[in-house]
Protein backbone atom coordinates (compact mmCIF):
# COMPACT_ATOMS: atom_id res chain seq x y z
CA UNK A 1 0.00 0.00 0.00
CA UNK A 2 1.37 3.83 -0.56
CA UNK A 3 -0.31 4.99 2.36
CA UNK A 4 2.03 7.80 2.48
CA UNK A 5 2.47 8.77 -1.16
CA UNK A 6 -1.33 8.78 -1.59
CA UNK A 7 -1.71 11.38 1.40
CA UNK A 8 1.13 13.58 0.66
CA UNK A 9 -1.60 15.99 -0.12
CA UNK A 10 -1.78 16.27 3.81
CA UNK A 11 2.03 17.30 4.00
CA UNK A 12 1.10 21.44 3.52
CA UNK A 13 -1.75 21.11 6.05
CA UNK A 14 0.84 20.01 8.65
CA UNK A 15 2.11 23.64 8.32
CA UNK A 16 -0.83 25.30 8.21
CA UNK A 17 -1.99 23.43 11.34
CA UNK A 18 0.74 24.62 13.07
CA UNK A 19 0.05 28.27 11.99
CA UNK A 20 -3.32 27.58 13.59
CA UNK A 21 -2.17 26.61 17.04
CA UNK A 22 -0.47 29.25 17.38
CA UNK A 23 -3.24 31.71 17.74
CA UNK A 24 -3.49 31.00 21.50
CA UNK A 25 -0.04 32.67 22.17
CA UNK A 26 -0.71 35.77 20.23
CA UNK A 27 -1.20 38.90 22.50
CA UNK A 28 -4.03 38.77 24.64
CA UNK A 29 -4.65 35.38 24.69
CA UNK A 30 -2.37 33.10 26.37
CA UNK A 31 0.92 35.42 28.35
CA UNK A 32 1.68 32.64 31.49
CA UNK A 33 3.56 30.50 29.68
CA UNK A 34 5.23 33.11 26.97
CA UNK A 35 5.54 32.51 23.51
CA UNK A 36 7.61 29.78 23.13
CA UNK A 37 5.84 26.97 22.98
CA UNK A 38 4.22 28.82 19.32
CA UNK A 39 7.83 27.95 18.32
CA UNK A 40 8.09 24.31 19.46
CA UNK A 41 4.38 23.23 18.17
CA UNK A 42 5.31 24.73 14.85
CA UNK A 43 8.62 22.93 15.28
CA UNK A 44 6.69 19.01 15.65
CA UNK A 45 4.25 19.63 12.86
CA UNK A 46 7.45 20.58 10.76
CA UNK A 47 8.96 17.53 11.98
CA UNK A 48 5.74 15.51 11.57
CA UNK A 49 5.54 16.59 7.67
CA UNK A 50 9.50 15.83 7.06
CA UNK A 51 8.86 12.23 8.01
CA UNK A 52 5.79 11.82 6.45
CA UNK A 53 8.07 12.79 3.12
CA UNK A 54 10.91 10.74 4.20
CA UNK A 55 8.51 7.02 4.03
CA UNK A 56 6.70 8.99 0.64
CA UNK A 57 10.06 9.23 -1.07
CA UNK A 58 10.25 5.59 -0.06
CA UNK A 59 7.42 4.54 -2.09
CA UNK A 60 7.54 6.91 -5.26
CA UNK A 61 11.14 6.23 -5.50
CA UNK A 62 10.42 4.25 -8.60
CA UNK A 63 6.72 4.51 -9.36
CA UNK A 64 5.41 8.14 -9.78
CA UNK A 65 2.30 8.90 -8.05
CA UNK A 66 -0.42 10.99 -10.08
CA UNK A 67 -4.02 12.07 -9.11
CA UNK A 68 -5.85 15.26 -8.42
CA UNK A 69 -8.19 16.95 -6.09
CA UNK A 70 -11.24 19.13 -7.61
CA UNK A 71 -11.38 22.51 -6.74
CA UNK A 72 -13.82 24.94 -8.96
CA UNK A 73 -16.07 24.10 -11.93
CA UNK A 74 -18.24 26.67 -13.27
CA UNK A 75 -19.74 26.66 -16.82
CA UNK A 76 -17.03 25.34 -18.97
CA UNK A 77 -14.16 26.07 -16.52
CA UNK A 78 -12.66 22.94 -14.42
CA UNK A 79 -10.03 24.07 -11.80
CA UNK A 80 -8.43 20.75 -10.47
CA UNK A 81 -5.64 20.69 -7.81
CA UNK A 82 -3.06 18.35 -10.31
CA UNK A 83 -0.45 16.15 -7.69
CA UNK A 84 2.20 14.53 -8.71
CA UNK A 85 4.50 12.62 -6.46
CA UNK A 86 7.72 11.59 -7.64
CA UNK A 87 11.18 11.21 -6.57
CA UNK A 88 11.83 14.65 -7.57
CA UNK A 89 9.18 16.55 -6.26
CA UNK A 90 8.83 14.38 -3.13
CA UNK A 91 12.51 14.80 -2.87
CA UNK A 92 12.49 18.73 -3.09
CA UNK A 93 9.80 18.54 -0.61
CA UNK A 94 12.39 16.76 1.85
CA UNK A 95 15.22 19.56 1.53
CA UNK A 96 12.56 22.18 1.90
CA UNK A 97 10.94 20.44 4.97
CA UNK A 98 14.67 19.90 6.42
CA UNK A 99 15.97 22.89 5.59
CA UNK A 100 12.96 24.72 7.80
CA UNK A 101 13.28 22.31 10.67
CA UNK A 102 16.46 23.35 11.23
CA UNK A 103 15.95 27.26 10.59
CA UNK A 104 13.54 26.98 13.45
CA UNK A 105 15.49 25.69 15.56
CA UNK A 106 18.29 27.98 14.78
CA UNK A 107 15.57 30.81 15.50
CA UNK A 108 14.87 29.31 19.39
CA UNK A 109 18.52 31.08 20.13
CA UNK A 110 18.42 34.18 17.06
CA UNK A 111 14.79 34.89 18.41
CA UNK A 112 15.16 34.15 22.10
CA UNK A 113 14.32 37.47 23.66
CA UNK A 114 11.48 38.32 21.16
CA UNK A 115 8.05 38.38 21.66
CA UNK A 116 6.52 38.20 18.34
CA UNK A 117 7.46 34.46 18.44
CA UNK A 118 3.56 32.88 17.40
CA UNK A 119 3.83 35.42 14.04
CA UNK A 120 7.16 34.46 13.62
CA UNK A 121 6.62 30.81 13.50
CA UNK A 122 3.11 31.56 11.63
CA UNK A 123 4.89 33.27 8.89
CA UNK A 124 7.30 30.41 8.69
CA UNK A 125 4.70 27.76 8.27
CA UNK A 126 2.77 29.87 5.53
CA UNK A 127 6.71 29.61 3.66
CA UNK A 128 6.35 25.71 4.20
CA UNK A 129 2.83 25.46 2.94
CA UNK A 130 3.03 27.42 -0.08
CA UNK A 131 6.69 25.55 -1.09
CA UNK A 132 5.36 22.25 -0.14
CA UNK A 133 2.20 22.51 -2.27
CA UNK A 134 4.78 24.39 -4.80
CA UNK A 135 6.27 21.01 -5.41
CA UNK A 136 3.72 18.89 -5.63
CA UNK A 137 1.15 20.90 -7.76
CA UNK A 138 1.43 19.60 -11.57
CA UNK A 139 -0.56 23.00 -12.73
CA UNK A 140 0.86 25.95 -13.62
CA UNK A 141 -2.44 27.83 -12.39
CA UNK A 142 -1.96 26.39 -8.69
CA UNK A 143 1.98 27.04 -9.19
CA UNK A 144 0.63 31.32 -9.50
CA UNK A 145 -1.61 30.40 -6.74
CA UNK A 146 1.28 29.17 -4.41
CA UNK A 147 4.22 32.15 -5.48
CA UNK A 148 1.97 34.67 -4.43
CA UNK A 149 1.59 32.83 -1.43
CA UNK A 150 5.19 32.73 -1.06
CA UNK A 151 4.70 36.93 -1.65
CA UNK A 152 3.24 37.56 0.88
CA UNK A 153 5.01 35.74 3.18
CA UNK A 154 7.93 37.37 2.11
CA UNK A 155 6.45 40.86 2.46
CA UNK A 156 5.02 40.17 6.34
CA UNK A 157 8.72 38.58 7.33
CA UNK A 158 10.93 41.08 5.94
CA UNK A 159 8.35 43.87 8.11
CA UNK A 160 8.56 42.06 10.72
CA UNK A 161 9.80 44.34 12.77
CA UNK A 162 7.78 46.78 11.70
CA UNK A 163 8.26 49.93 14.50
CA UNK A 164 11.63 50.23 12.63
CA UNK A 165 11.61 52.88 9.42
CA UNK A 166 13.75 51.21 7.10
CA UNK A 167 12.06 47.56 7.52
CA UNK A 168 8.60 49.13 6.53
CA UNK A 169 9.99 50.35 3.68
CA UNK A 170 12.07 47.56 2.89
CA UNK A 171 8.74 45.37 2.69
CA UNK A 172 7.11 47.92 0.95
CA UNK A 173 9.58 48.39 -2.08
CA UNK A 174 10.46 44.43 -1.96
CA UNK A 175 6.85 43.58 -2.35
CA UNK A 176 5.91 46.31 -5.17
CA UNK A 177 8.47 45.08 -7.27
CA UNK A 178 7.75 41.28 -7.09
CA UNK A 179 4.21 42.28 -7.67
CA UNK A 180 5.07 43.45 -10.70
CA UNK A 181 6.57 40.10 -11.97
CA UNK A 182 3.49 38.52 -10.08
CA UNK A 183 0.93 40.59 -12.44
CA UNK A 184 2.36 39.97 -15.57
CA UNK A 185 3.05 36.40 -14.92
CA UNK A 186 -0.78 36.19 -14.27
CA UNK A 187 -1.61 38.09 -17.66
CA UNK A 188 0.54 34.84 -19.20
CA UNK A 189 -1.03 32.65 -17.33
CA UNK A 190 -4.66 33.63 -18.11
CA UNK A 191 -3.89 33.85 -21.69
CA UNK A 192 -2.16 30.28 -22.29
CA UNK A 193 -5.55 28.59 -21.05
CA UNK A 194 -7.69 29.74 -24.04
CA UNK A 195 -4.35 28.28 -26.28
CA UNK A 196 -3.79 25.18 -24.33
CA UNK A 197 -6.77 24.51 -23.16
CA UNK A 198 -5.23 23.12 -19.79
CA UNK A 199 -2.57 24.54 -17.01
CA UNK A 200 -1.40 20.85 -16.19
CA UNK A 201 2.59 21.00 -17.00
CA UNK A 202 2.73 17.42 -18.69
CA UNK A 203 -0.24 18.23 -20.90
CA UNK A 204 0.94 21.91 -21.85
CA UNK A 205 4.56 20.05 -23.06
CA UNK A 206 2.62 17.69 -25.23
CA UNK A 207 1.38 20.77 -26.74
CA UNK A 208 4.19 22.80 -26.85
CA UNK A 209 5.74 20.03 -28.60
CA UNK A 210 3.36 20.52 -31.72
CA UNK A 211 4.66 23.69 -31.98
CA UNK A 212 1.05 25.60 -32.40
CA UNK A 213 1.76 29.26 -32.15
CA UNK A 214 2.60 31.86 -34.94
CA UNK A 215 5.81 33.82 -33.73
CA UNK A 216 4.64 37.13 -32.23
CA UNK A 217 2.17 35.05 -30.04
CA UNK A 218 4.76 32.93 -28.65
CA UNK A 219 7.31 35.65 -28.23
CA UNK A 220 4.42 37.51 -26.06
CA UNK A 221 3.53 34.93 -24.23
CA UNK A 222 6.59 33.19 -23.13
CA UNK A 223 8.10 37.11 -22.50
CA UNK A 224 4.79 37.25 -19.94
CA UNK A 225 5.25 33.71 -18.13
CA UNK A 226 9.08 34.56 -18.25
CA UNK A 227 8.92 37.90 -16.20
CA UNK A 228 7.21 35.77 -13.29
CA UNK A 229 10.43 33.92 -12.41
CA UNK A 230 12.86 36.78 -13.17
CA UNK A 231 11.10 38.52 -10.01
CA UNK A 232 11.34 35.64 -7.67
CA UNK A 233 14.76 34.75 -8.37
CA UNK A 234 15.56 38.18 -8.10
CA UNK A 235 16.78 38.61 -11.43
CA UNK A 236 17.42 41.70 -14.04
CA UNK A 237 15.32 43.77 -13.63
CA UNK A 238 13.72 42.73 -10.79
CA UNK A 239 16.26 42.24 -8.47
CA UNK A 240 16.51 44.73 -5.78
CA UNK A 241 13.82 43.47 -4.05
CA UNK A 242 16.48 40.74 -2.05
CA UNK A 243 18.59 43.49 -1.19
CA UNK A 244 15.74 45.13 0.24
CA UNK A 245 14.22 41.72 2.03
CA UNK A 246 17.78 41.28 4.43
CA UNK A 247 16.42 43.88 7.06
CA UNK A 248 14.27 40.75 7.98
CA UNK A 249 15.79 38.64 10.70
CA UNK A 250 18.52 36.37 10.19
CA UNK A 251 16.27 32.81 9.97
CA UNK A 252 13.82 34.21 7.61
CA UNK A 253 16.87 35.07 5.12
CA UNK A 254 18.59 31.68 5.56
CA UNK A 255 15.12 30.16 4.38
CA UNK A 256 14.58 33.24 1.38
CA UNK A 257 18.00 33.04 0.41
CA UNK A 258 18.37 29.28 0.40
CA UNK A 259 15.29 27.91 -1.13
CA UNK A 260 12.55 30.29 -1.26
CA UNK A 261 13.91 32.35 -4.19
CA UNK A 262 14.42 28.84 -5.61
CA UNK A 263 10.98 28.48 -6.38
CA UNK A 264 10.94 30.40 -9.28
CA UNK A 265 13.36 28.26 -10.88
CA UNK A 266 11.34 25.78 -9.95
CA UNK A 267 8.36 27.00 -11.70
CA UNK A 268 10.74 27.85 -15.02
CA UNK A 269 11.71 24.50 -15.56
CA UNK A 270 8.29 23.73 -15.44
CA UNK A 271 7.33 25.68 -17.96
CA UNK A 272 10.50 26.02 -20.38
CA UNK A 273 8.85 23.71 -22.99
CA UNK A 274 6.69 26.62 -23.51
CA UNK A 275 9.33 28.55 -23.34
CA UNK A 276 11.26 27.47 -26.26
CA UNK A 277 8.33 28.03 -28.56
CA UNK A 278 10.22 31.37 -29.25
CA UNK A 279 14.03 31.75 -29.44
CA UNK A 280 13.77 35.43 -28.57
CA UNK A 281 12.54 34.68 -25.35
CA UNK A 282 15.12 31.78 -24.75
CA UNK A 283 17.93 34.52 -25.78
CA UNK A 284 15.90 36.96 -23.14
CA UNK A 285 16.50 34.27 -20.78
CA UNK A 286 19.64 33.28 -21.03
CA UNK A 287 21.02 37.35 -21.47
CA UNK A 288 19.34 38.07 -18.27
CA UNK A 289 20.76 35.12 -16.28
CA UNK A 290 24.39 36.40 -17.89
CA UNK A 291 23.55 39.70 -16.60
CA UNK A 292 22.55 39.60 -13.21
CA UNK A 293 25.08 36.86 -12.72
CA UNK A 294 27.88 38.81 -13.47
CA UNK A 295 26.42 42.52 -12.27
CA UNK A 296 25.57 41.04 -9.15
CA UNK A 297 28.29 39.71 -8.69
CA UNK A 298 31.01 42.37 -9.18
CA UNK A 299 28.84 44.10 -6.87
CA UNK A 300 29.02 41.74 -3.80
CA UNK A 301 32.76 42.60 -3.94
CA UNK A 302 32.30 46.09 -2.97
CA UNK A 303 29.54 45.63 -0.06
CA UNK A 304 30.33 45.97 3.73
CA UNK A 305 26.95 44.56 4.96
CA UNK A 306 27.26 41.52 5.85
CA UNK A 307 23.16 40.02 4.34
CA UNK A 308 24.09 42.17 1.33
CA UNK A 309 26.78 40.46 0.45
CA UNK A 310 25.06 37.74 -0.02
CA UNK A 311 21.84 38.74 -1.67
CA UNK A 312 23.69 39.77 -4.37
CA UNK A 313 25.24 36.56 -4.48
CA UNK A 314 22.34 34.86 -4.43
CA UNK A 315 21.01 36.64 -7.39
CA UNK A 316 24.13 35.67 -9.23
CA UNK A 317 23.99 32.23 -8.77
CA UNK A 318 20.48 31.57 -9.68
CA UNK A 319 21.53 33.62 -13.06
CA UNK A 320 23.67 30.96 -13.68
CA UNK A 321 20.55 28.71 -13.23
CA UNK A 322 18.52 30.49 -15.91
CA UNK A 323 21.65 29.94 -18.24
CA UNK A 324 21.65 26.22 -17.67
CA UNK A 325 17.19 26.00 -17.56
CA UNK A 326 17.78 28.51 -21.13
CA UNK A 327 20.67 26.12 -22.91
CA UNK A 328 17.72 22.57 -22.23
CA UNK A 329 20.07 21.80 -18.83
CA UNK A 330 17.04 21.52 -17.01
CA UNK A 331 17.93 18.41 -14.75
CA UNK A 332 21.65 19.50 -14.32
CA UNK A 333 19.94 22.83 -12.64
CA UNK A 334 17.54 21.12 -10.39
CA UNK A 335 20.83 19.42 -8.62
CA UNK A 336 22.73 22.90 -8.93
CA UNK A 337 19.70 24.04 -6.99
CA UNK A 338 20.21 21.68 -4.15
CA UNK A 339 23.50 21.79 -3.63
CA UNK A 340 23.28 25.27 -3.48
CA UNK A 341 20.71 25.56 -0.59
CA UNK A 342 22.69 23.68 1.16
CA UNK A 343 26.03 25.01 0.89
CA UNK A 344 23.97 28.80 1.34
CA UNK A 345 22.30 28.01 4.37
CA UNK A 346 25.78 27.03 5.60
CA UNK A 347 27.34 30.50 4.97
CA UNK A 348 24.22 31.89 6.16
CA UNK A 349 23.62 30.12 10.02
CA UNK A 350 27.45 30.92 10.49
CA UNK A 351 27.52 34.70 9.47
CA UNK A 352 24.09 35.14 11.65
CA UNK A 353 25.60 34.05 15.15
CA UNK A 354 28.57 36.46 14.31
CA UNK A 355 25.62 39.38 13.22
CA UNK A 356 23.54 38.43 16.82
CA UNK A 357 26.33 38.33 18.94
CA UNK A 358 28.03 41.33 17.49
CA UNK A 359 24.63 43.48 17.27
CA UNK A 360 26.79 44.57 13.94
CA UNK A 361 26.88 43.84 10.23
CA UNK A 362 29.51 45.88 8.76
CA UNK A 363 32.42 43.56 7.77
CA UNK A 364 34.65 46.64 8.35
CA UNK A 365 34.17 46.67 12.57
CA UNK A 366 34.30 42.68 12.70
CA UNK A 367 38.11 40.65 12.67
CA UNK A 368 39.75 37.88 14.25
CA UNK A 369 36.85 35.88 15.43
CA UNK A 370 38.62 32.74 14.40
CA UNK A 371 40.02 32.24 17.76
CA UNK A 372 36.88 32.64 19.46
CA UNK A 373 34.01 31.41 17.08
CA UNK A 374 35.85 28.30 15.45
CA UNK A 375 32.47 26.35 14.59
CA UNK A 376 31.14 29.49 12.85
CA UNK A 377 34.28 29.57 10.47
CA UNK A 378 34.56 26.29 9.82
CA UNK A 379 30.98 26.20 8.89
CA UNK A 380 31.87 29.41 6.87
CA UNK A 381 34.94 28.12 5.00
CA UNK A 382 33.07 24.77 3.88
CA UNK A 383 30.03 26.29 2.94
CA UNK A 384 32.24 28.88 0.62
CA UNK A 385 34.36 26.18 -0.94
CA UNK A 386 31.03 24.06 -1.80
CA UNK A 387 29.65 27.16 -3.06
CA UNK A 388 32.47 28.15 -5.53
CA UNK A 389 32.57 24.56 -6.73
CA UNK A 390 35.40 23.11 -5.18
CA UNK A 391 36.11 19.52 -5.81
CA UNK A 392 34.83 17.24 -4.17
CA UNK A 393 32.39 19.26 -2.64
CA UNK A 394 28.63 19.60 -3.86
CA UNK A 395 28.62 22.70 -5.69
CA UNK A 396 31.21 21.11 -8.02
CA UNK A 397 29.41 18.54 -9.49
CA UNK A 398 26.40 20.43 -10.60
CA UNK A 399 29.13 23.33 -12.09
CA UNK A 400 31.25 20.88 -13.82
CA UNK A 401 27.30 18.75 -15.37
CA UNK A 402 26.30 22.54 -16.44
CA UNK A 403 29.83 23.64 -17.58
CA UNK A 404 30.16 21.12 -20.25
CA UNK A 405 26.86 22.05 -21.79
CA UNK A 406 27.70 25.25 -22.68
CA UNK A 407 29.63 27.17 -25.58
CA UNK A 408 32.34 29.44 -24.99
CA UNK A 409 30.81 32.48 -24.32
CA UNK A 410 28.34 31.58 -21.90
CA UNK A 411 31.19 29.04 -20.08
CA UNK A 412 33.20 32.54 -19.73
CA UNK A 413 30.29 34.14 -18.06
CA UNK A 414 30.73 31.04 -15.81
CA UNK A 415 34.01 31.30 -14.79
CA UNK A 416 33.81 34.64 -14.45
CA UNK A 417 30.94 34.53 -12.00
CA UNK A 418 32.62 31.50 -9.92
CA UNK A 419 35.88 33.78 -9.68
CA UNK A 420 33.94 36.81 -8.82
CA UNK A 421 32.08 34.86 -6.14
CA UNK A 422 34.91 33.12 -4.47
CA UNK A 423 37.48 36.53 -4.01
CA UNK A 424 34.16 37.83 -2.34
CA UNK A 425 33.57 35.09 -0.11
CA UNK A 426 37.50 35.00 0.51
CA UNK A 427 37.19 38.72 1.49
CA UNK A 428 34.28 38.00 3.99
CA UNK A 429 36.18 35.33 5.60
CA UNK A 430 39.42 37.62 5.26
CA UNK A 431 37.57 40.14 7.33
CA UNK A 432 35.35 38.25 9.90
CA UNK A 433 37.96 35.54 10.90
CA UNK A 434 41.89 36.62 10.74
CA UNK A 435 43.53 39.50 11.52
CA UNK A 436 43.56 41.41 15.12
CA UNK A 437 40.48 41.35 17.36
CA UNK A 438 38.45 44.06 17.47
CA UNK A 439 36.54 46.48 19.95
CA UNK A 440 33.49 44.72 18.39
CA UNK A 441 34.50 41.02 18.39
CA UNK A 442 36.47 41.01 21.71
CA UNK A 443 33.52 39.27 23.32
CA UNK A 444 31.75 37.01 21.33
CA UNK A 445 31.78 33.31 21.91
CA UNK A 446 30.18 30.73 19.90
CA UNK A 447 26.36 31.34 20.38
CA UNK A 448 23.36 28.49 22.06
CA UNK A 449 23.35 25.50 21.40
CA UNK A 450 20.14 26.14 19.29
CA UNK A 451 22.66 27.76 17.03
CA UNK A 452 25.37 25.36 16.54
CA UNK A 453 23.69 22.86 16.32
CA UNK A 454 22.02 23.26 12.66
CA UNK A 455 25.09 24.21 11.64
CA UNK A 456 26.49 20.78 12.58
CA UNK A 457 24.17 19.30 10.98
CA UNK A 458 24.49 21.12 7.83
CA UNK A 459 28.04 21.14 7.98
CA UNK A 460 28.07 16.98 8.11
CA UNK A 461 25.15 17.67 5.00
CA UNK A 462 27.67 19.50 2.92
CA UNK A 463 30.93 17.73 3.62
CA UNK A 464 28.77 13.84 2.97
CA UNK A 465 26.74 15.69 -0.15
CA UNK A 466 28.85 13.66 -3.09
CA UNK A 467 28.16 10.45 -1.48
CA UNK A 468 24.95 11.07 -1.11
CA UNK A 469 24.33 12.21 -4.47
CA UNK A 470 25.61 8.70 -5.65
CA UNK A 471 23.19 6.68 -3.56
CA UNK A 472 20.45 8.99 -5.12
CA UNK A 473 21.75 8.09 -8.66
CA UNK A 474 22.44 12.15 -9.41
CA UNK A 475 25.88 11.26 -10.18
CA UNK A 476 28.15 8.35 -11.60
CA UNK A 477 29.86 6.06 -9.28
Amino acid sequence: MNTFSESIWLVPCYALLGALLTIPWSPGLIRRTGPRPAGYINLVMTCTAFIHSLFALREVWSTPLEFSLPWLHAVNLEIVFDIRASATTVGALVVILGLNALTQIYAIAYLEMDWGWPRFYALLALFEAGMAALMLTNSLFFSYVMLEILTLGTYLLIGFWFNQSLVVTGARDGFLTKRVGDLVLLMGVVALYPLAGTWNYDELAAWAATNPLEPTVATLLGLALLTGPLGKCAQFPLQLWLDEAMEGPMPATILRNAVVVSTGAWVLIQMQPILNLSPTVVTVEIFAGAFTAIACSAIALAQIDLKRVFSYATSAYLGIVFIAVGTGQGERALVLLLTYAIAMALILMSVGGIILNNIAQDITQLRGLWSRRPISGICFAVGALSLVAVPPLGCFWGWAEIANGLNPPLLTVVLLVNGLTACSLARVFGQLFTGPVTPWTRRSPEGLWALVLPMMILLGIALHLPQLLIVLGLLPP
